[in-house]
């Protein structure tokens, strides 16, 4: 092997020329034995010796320039934080100030918006650990917020003979008895209609009408509230002499309660029945005075021209009188079908499906799925589930009780 070969081997550790006649072009450059070439030399040659100087020649870091001794400030000689510290400090810019409309009044033209503030929110919830039904929430701001409140004599309310409101609040799964005397002190509950923040006010359970943020309790354990949701083909009775399915086939834990069914649905048509006991709370959801809404999801056949809507919510003329609904969505479409939600509060037969054939578009489908405040959801058609005690008060409200 030549010279130049052992030179440029992989067991020459330093591949390096000793003439140094390729340092200019930062390696050897040329081909070796092993076959690789490049500006970075042989493969031997591929790793930099910085010990013996090749390549760029190392440059010392120029040190940092001392600022000029000042001798009413000698710190500040020599020290970079202070110097920095002496330069003069940028101004403060508020967030949001480079918006266009920053420092305009509110309610001039282009003025920035103001943002809304939150509503007060209570450490504590009723039937926050409820774990059956939906949770709906409160049905009004506190009764505190809603203005000066009248003040009422314990006398009035008082009920010698009763129990402590906080136990019985407790004792009906509003919360815990602490937590309930916490509501009571913060103006949240009210008994028969006026505000109480009394913890010694002890009431009758079967006479006493108790709110918490507006949502009824009911005491009497007696009373049952129950959401079907009824399958087509399903009649809307709890016998049926033809011996078709009904409701009372579906009831296997109802214990020989006589319940009633709130509204109807035609065989054909699915969703939402009410199942209740409660027979002023059966009078009143069907009552058409106190107008409770009733959403229903429609299938038709599409295309939906886009004025049919507007025509259903200013009325449809049929043959008992005239017909609107209250609020009407597309919720999809695909080809040759459309999905349409509408809101209405009439309890007349087949209304709906007597308004959509009367503007030319017969219904192929239709499923209730909302009363009032109480919705489906998630729920398996067939299956019968018991109201939350959250969701019964919401109900009641929705009707005055």
């Amino acid at each position: 092997m030549t010279q130049a070969g052992r030179q440029g081997s992989p067991r020459n550790g330093s591949g390096r020329n000793s003439s140094g006649r390729n340092e200019a072009r930062g390696g050897t450059g040329r081909s070796n034995a092993g076959g690789f070439s490049g500006r970075g030399g042989s493969a031997g040659a591929g790793k930099r010796n910085f010990n013996q100087g090749e390549g760029r020649p190392f440059k010392a870091a120029k040190p940092r320039e001392a600022a000029p001794f000042d001798p009413d400030n000698p710190t500040t000689a020599g020290s970079y934080d202070a110097r920095q510290a002496s330069k003069p400090a940028k101004p403060f810019r508020k967030p949001g100030s480079n918006k266009p409309g920053f420092g305009k009044a509110p309610g001039t033209p282009g003025a920035l918006k103001p943002k809304a503030k939150p509503a007060k929110q209570y450490g504590s919830k009723a039937f926050g650990s409820e774990r059956f039904g939906q949770n709906l929430g409160p049905i009004r701001k506190p009764a505190r917020n809603r203005g000066p409140r009248q003040e009422v004599p314990q006398s009035d309310l008082h009920d010698v003979d009763g129990v402590r409101l906080q136990k019985v609040m407790a004792q009906a799964g509003v919360a815990s008895r602490r937590v309930c005397e916490e509501m009571i002190l913060e103006g949240r509950v009210e008994v028969d209609g006026q505000v109480t923040t009394e913890l010694g006010m002890r009431v009758d359970p079967k006479t006493a009408v108790i709110h918490v943020d507006g949502i009824r309790i009911q005491l009497d354990e007696t009373l049952v509230y129950m959401v079907f949701n009824k399958p087509k083909g399903v009649v809307s009775t709890m016998e049926d002499p033809e011996g078709r399915p009904c409701i009372s086939d579906f009831l296997k834990n109802a214990k020989g309660e006589r319940l009633f069914h709130v509204g109807r649905l035609d065989v054909a048509t699915e969703g939402l029945l009410l199942l209740t006991n409660d027979g002023e709370l059966a009078n009143r959801l069907t009552h058409p005075s106190y107008e409770v809404p009733k959403t229903y999801l429609v299938q038709v056949r599409g295309p939906f021209p886009q004025g049919v809507g507007a025509q259903l919510k200013s009325g449809v003329e049929l043959e008992d009188g005239l017909a609107t609904v209250d609020s009407f969505r597309l919720v999809d479409s695909t080809p040759g079908h459309v999905l349409i939600e509408v809101v209405l509060h009439s309890g007349k037969n087949r209304i709906v499906r007597r308004m959509f054939d009367a503007v030319g578009f017969p219904v192929e489908r239709l499923v209730r799925v909302k009363i009032g405040p109480i919705g489906l959801g998630d729920q398996r058609q067939g299956s019968i589930r018991n109201l939350g005690r959250q969701e019964v008060g919401h109900l009641l409200a929705s009707v005055g009780l």
